[in-house]
């Protein structure tokens, strides 16, 4: 018998391919180049927030390895089983009490089509009719909090902040509510400070939680932002593309993408009075329009019935699919639902490979038309605003199964939701740092190749030059050294010497210039027929 001695090597030694995928998760994107830095105090500085970003992203790993207690799960198939075919019906008998009081339906049939909109931490939610119907309900506890009628056409309802704030898209104007149901605010334009004197009959309502600013679309094709806190508005732009009611925001970069009826999608900033992204997606008008939680990926739907998911780091489409959607989201967990009429279907990435195939599917009762589908956060739930009311389903695996009490938490206190209201305050991001790649912000800025002078620049420094050389004083020499002449010829070679260098640089950009010249008539230029006969002939 013989016994292999093989090297025992330590557990801290092993190489984690998990934890080493999760550093990267948690990495701030690219360490910065410290090399090209001269100063060596800020290099040092840098180099020990690099290594602590480093600490706390291994930290964050492994807590997220070993420490976090649930994980999330999919429905599996077995054999030749479809996960499509398996009806809700099927999934509630099979699931606990808690998750089965997400299954319902609220039959409304005289106030919708409705609209709705989740908090970031998945507990409240926000309802909106099309013929006026408001309210907040906990859906944690199934409580309605308050419900009131503004008796007006109503197209759109987004949170602020947090759950005690919403607004709500009427139908002149958008107004902001608390969450008794008092009117807050009216969103008007004064003639002052632009030349519309309204805010126009918004359609479509994005607010981007990091910069505090409200976001709104108008039927006449005016994007606006305007800032919470202070009330100001930061931008007003026209989009030239006529009217639309396809909206959304870019979670990673808070980036406000636009689709419009000639089948092209623009993406806006508020310092930016042009699109900083106009690309086209569809040959016919965008219906609906969706970002993944990381923000590279973009599904669009036309209506030519189709719905394309593109790469928006190569803006490159990956993969087109058969099928009308008229409301697309994206699930924290990447699931893709897209609605049309009374179906839903759910789309899930195979395998890491973002090729996306078809997971579940729900049909409503007949005639009912829906209008929006939204994912809630931190739970396997789909809400589903239609024409007849709103609706809840389960879709196991489309809710993130751990949740981080910094950035969203459930369970919150009003203490602790009155001292994170300050903290974000505090940590507002100015409109300034949107922008489509937001690893450049906090990064070393390359230095700049200098410029070559104009010759007009060169010949004042020339002149200059030769000012200083004339105006230089000659040292006292010892007799016979310091005559009148000899101090004369002695000037006239300091001044050379001073036009020396700027003769040689325009002598060497000379050469250059008559060397391209060369190469331009030899390479393809033909001489006029007149001149051809002196032309060299070419060897064979």
């Amino acid at each position: 018998m013989v016994v292999r001695a093989e090297k025992i090597v330590p557990a801290t030694e092993q190489y984690d391919e998990e934890l080493d995928a999760n550093i990267k998760k948690y990495l701030r994107g690219e360490s910065a180049n410290l090399e090209a830095l001269q100063d060596k105090k800020l290099k040092g500085q840098l180099a020990v927030k690099e290594e602590l970003y480093k600490r706390s992203a291994k930290t964050a790993a492994n807590v997220e390895k070993w420490l976090l207690p649930s994980e999330g799960g999919f429905l599996e198939p077995d054999g030749i089983e479809k996960t499509w075919r398996i009806k809700q019906e099927a999934i509630g008998k099979e699931v606990d009490i808690l998750s089965l009081k997400n299954q319902f339906d609220m039959v409304l049939p005289d106030l919708g089509p409705y609209k709705l909109d989740f908090t970031p931490s998945g507990r409240y939610m926000a309802i909106a009719g099309r013929k006026g119907h408001l309210g907040v309900l906990d859906v944690k506890n199934m409580n309605l909090i308050k419900e009131f009628q503004v008796r007006e056409t109503v197209r759109d309802v987004v949170f602020l902040h947090n759950e005690l704030y919403f607004a709500a898209a009427q139908k002149k104007y958008p107004y902001i509510y608390n969450i008794d149901g008092v009117e807050l605010h009216c969103l008007k334009v004064k003639k002052s400070d632009f030349s519309a004197d309204e805010h126009g009959a918004v359609s479509k309502l994005q607010f981007l939680r990091n910069h505090f600013l409200l976001a709104s679309i108008n039927k006449f094709g005016q994007l606006r932002y305007q800032d919470v806190t202070m009330g100001t508005m930061i931008a007003n732009y026209r989009t030239g593309l006529g009217r639309t009611d396809v909206m959304q925001a870019n979670p990673y970069n808070g980036i406000i993408a636009l689709g419009h009826s000639n089948g092209s999608s623009t993406m806006w900033k508020p310092t930016s009075p042009n699109p900083i992204v106009k690309m086209l997606c569809h040959h016919g008008p965008l219906t609906a329009l969706a970002f993944h939680p990381n923000g590279h990926l973009m599904a669009t739907a036309g209506m030519e019935r189709k719905i394309k998911l593109w790469d928006l780091r190569k803006f490159e489409v990956l993969q087109t699919m058969p099928g009308h959607a008229k409301s697309l989201e994206f699930s924290q967990r990447g699931l893709l639902a897209a609605s049309t009429g009374s179906f839903v279907q759910v789309f899930k990435e195979t395998a890491g490979s973002q090729n996306y195939s078809r997971y579940m599917s729900h049909s409503m009762a007949k005639g009912y038309q829906i209008q929006e589908v939204s994912f809630r956060p931190y739970e396997d739930v789909l809400g589903i605003g239609h024409s007849m009311g709103w609706s809840s389903i389960l879709i196991p695996g489309s809710g993130e199964p751990n949740f981080d009490s910094w950035v969203a938490n459930p369970f919150e206190t009003s203490k602790q939701r009155r001292e994170k209201e300050v903290r974000s305050l505090l940590e507002k991001l100015p409109p300034e740092s949107i922008m489509l790649d937001p690893k450049k912000i906090g990064t070393v800025k390359p230095p700049k190749k200098k410029d070559k002078p104009t010759r007009k620049e060169r010949e004042e420094e020339m002149e200059a030059a030769v000012e200083a050389a004339k105006g230089k004083k000659l040292k006292n020499k010892t007799k016979g050294r310091n005559k009148d002449g000899k101090r004369a010829k002695k000037k006239q070679e300091i001044v050379a010497n001073a036009k020396k260098q700027f003769i040689g640089q325009n002598m060497k950009e000379n050469e250059e210039l008559s060397k391209k010249k060369r190469k331009r008539i030899g390479e393809g230029a033909e001489l006029p027929k007149s001149l051809q006969r002196f032309a060299k002939k070419k060897a064979d």
